[in-house]
């Protein structure tokens, strides 16, 4: 096997997957181009904004992907590469895609609410409860994960105290993504000027923000930047998404389709061997067992709960045309797919001991460093390559960040919110812990106590609840469908193969940490249970639902 025909295998079976089976879903469900959607329906210009095709799409991608497709597949890319291959491509085309597209059509349907709205409309107001309880801790895991990863990429010094000038170049380039990403939401904002101009615009700022980093690299150490990170959430999530949230994604998918097609380029040109062994072992001594290690490793790029929350929880707001929901929730997905297979292909091109031996010990770093391995044997600059490369993957987490960051706010707030209640007779308990930034504050004070763990530490945690968020939000859409005379069994078996994979990767990992109790794991531990619980009792409130007869017909 070469990289070649790796990456020509992942782009048929991707592309085979988007063309007949998800045009089949959406033509089975049912689309309505003429439909208004949420986003002018309900427009608020805060969390409800209308935007074109591609800006929506940029913020998916960029949301979805974080650091997962590329931190996933190398992990466990110690089961060998047939193992990794597999699950990337059936997972994302029959489990991740169906997911996310299902989750967004079911929240467009249904004025753009969250999986949590949905699970109280067909489930029940317990199951939207314990739902969103469980979205909320899992949000936190997230934040913690995510934060720890972008700060290592920001880090300014190595561990021997020496200036890392790459690290300092991501970082530069990333604040000013945020400062150019702000002057372009108040120029898309208040001008009228056409979607090419916008395009150019976008790109200058883009070139023009990398060359300055590459020119003036910032040196902080990680511990400053995990304050300054969280400093960043805080505002970004609580501000208008067209003030940032939308023109940065549209900034970053330039630099993250840049990315792909730069490294899809690479494997072309260069063809690189796969050294990696196509299959080593079901159980690895310090990994463990393929089943369920190997599933919940690889989420992001094969399939991914968080996906759901961003599809029902910011993106289907943005929607001005229910006909774009397919390449925005199945196409991104499938694009998320194919950065894994990437990711992939770069580990495995590696032989054994060579990543270790350049100094590449991240999953960031040996992504970066074989895409820049590949194209630097065609001419181009390798340490240029190599910080592009890095600044895009950490661009990817960092709008992951802010993204999960307003769904973990959302869903602390829906926690408490009655819609039997109107606003203005709240009681002032309740007005407190439903204020968006009480409940954003809240949610990032406990995201940063966790993430001093580390994100090797909370990863495997992350990978299982992450899963089972996925399981649930299939469940909940199914039970959507049913109640809605639409088809739904595409979803069982995936649900059911997920619950199995989850619950059993958590009890696990309960019993790893039960083993090993220190202050640390018992954070750790108490989410865990907690989170093994709500799963387990919000799956059977819908499973309940699914063994209902449908006595009276809703429309959606």
């Amino acid at each position: 096997m070469n990289g070649v025909v790796m990456i020509l295998i992942a782009v048929a079976v991707l592309g085979a997957g988007y063309l007949l089976y998800g045009r089949w879903l959406a033509k089975t469900w049912g689309i309505d181009p003429n439909a208004k959607t949420p986003a002018y329906e309900l427009r608020d210009g805060v969390d409800y904004e209308p935007a074109d095709t591609e800006v929506v799409f940029g913020h998916q991608f960029a949301s979805i992907a974080g650091a997962g497709p590329i931190n996933g597949p190398i992990q466990a890319a110690v089961f060998g590469w047939v193992p990794v291959l597999l699950w990337i491509l059936i997972g994302g085309v029959f489990f991740g895609a169906v997911q996310d597209f299902s989750a967004m059509y079911a929240s467009v349907k249904n004025k753009g609410r969250t999986i949590g709205y949905i699970i109280e409309e067909y489930i029940g107001k317990l199951g939207k409860k314990l739902f969103l309880l469980f979205c909320w801790l899992f949000c936190i895991l997230v934040i913690a994960a995510f934060s720890d990863v972008v700060a290592a990429s920001f880090n300014g010094f190595s561990a021997d105290g020496a200036k890392v000038a790459a690290n300092g170049s991501v970082a530069t380039t990333s604040m000013l993504f945020i400062i150019e990403a702000v002057a372009l939401g108040m120029f898309l904002r208040f001008s009228k000027t056409s979607k090419w101009i916008n395009t150019l615009i976008a790109i200058a700022l883009l070139v023009v923000g990398v060359a300055v980093g590459l020119n003036v690299p910032v040196y902080i150490e990680s511990g400053t930047w995990h304050i300054m990170i969280f400093i960043y959430i805080l505002i970004a999530s609580v501000v208008p998404v067209w003030a940032l949230l939308q023109p940065r994604d549209y900034l970053n998918s330039y630099l993250l389709v840049f990315m792909i097609l730069a490294s899809v380029v690479g494997i072309l040109m260069t063809n690189p061997s796969i050294n990696l062994p196509a299959f080593t072992s079901f159980n690895v001594e310090g990994t463990g067992s393929m089943f369920p290690i190997l599933f919940v490793t690889i989420a992001c790029g094969a399939v991914s709960g968080f996906h759901s929350l961003v599809s029902s929880g910011t993106a289907s707001k943005q929607i001005k045309n229910e006909k774009n929901m397919l390449p925005v929730s199945f196409g991104a997905m499938l694009m998320e797919s194919l950065l894994a297979v990437i990711s992939l292909i770069a580990v495995a091109s590696f032989a054994t001991g060579e990543a270790e031996a350049a100094g590449y010990t991240t999953p960031t770093q040996i992504f970066a460093g074989g895409v820049a391995t590949f194209l630097s044997r065609i001419g181009l600059s390798h340490e240029l390559i190599f910080t592009l490369i890095s600044l895009a993957v950490s661009a990817f987490a960092l709008t992951s960040l802010d993204s999960v960051a307003r769904v973990g706010r959302l869903s602390f707030q829906e926690l408490f919110l009655d819609s039997s209640i109107e606003d203005d007779k709240m009681e002032p308990w309740r007005k407190v812990v439903t204020n968006k930034y009480f409940a954003t504050i809240i949610t990032l004070v406990l995201s940063y106590f966790l993430c001093k763990l580390g994100y090797k530490n909370i990863w495997p945690l992350f990978g299982s609840a992450n899963q089972l968020l996925a399981a649930l939000a299939l469940i909940s859409v199914a039970v959507y469908l049913k109640k809605t005379n639409r088809k739904g069994w595409m979803l069982w078996v995936p649900m059911v193969i997920m619950l199995a994979v989850t619950l059993t990767a958590l009890v696990q990992k309960i019993i790893a940490l039960i083993s090993d109790p220190n202050p640390g794991n018992l954070l750790q531990l108490a989410f865990a249970v907690v989170l093994f619980i709500l799963g387990i009792i919000v799956a059977l409130l819908g499973f309940r639902r699914l063994a209902e007869n449908n006595t009276q017909e809703k429309a959606a």
